[in-house]
């Protein structure tokens, strides 16, 4: 059996209009596809990440559910909370806004 590439990293370059283009390894790694939704989520210490939309609805709820400690031991309770009220907030915009 073959196993699947667990690493990858490349560079990206931003194009004119701040785009990027997510290395094809990288999309059939995740199996990502077009019109797939992804969240981008940034802080300013730790850096950029991308993330299936439907995987942070997974971390808000389990945040709702007082799961956020285990979660994200290190950070503060009513920070996780704000944090799984943002995912809830996008989620929801996404959604209104792809229905207009």
């Amino acid at each position: 059996m073959i196993e699947k590439n667990t690493h990858f990293m490349s560079t990206l370059k931003v194009g004119p209009k701040g785009q990027i283009v997510i290395p094809k390894e990288i999309r059939d790694m995740f199996q990502i596809k077009p019109g797939d939704n992804l969240i981008i989520m940034a802080d300013s210490r730790k850096g950029i990440a991308l993330h299936r939309q439907n995987v942070l609805e997974k971390m808000a709820q389990a945040i709702f559910e007082g799961q956020g400690k285990e979660i994200y031991p290190e950070e503060d309770e009513s920070d996780v909370q704000q944090f799984a009220e943002t995912i809830r907030e996008t989620v929801k915009n996404d959604i209104s806004d792809s229905t207009v």
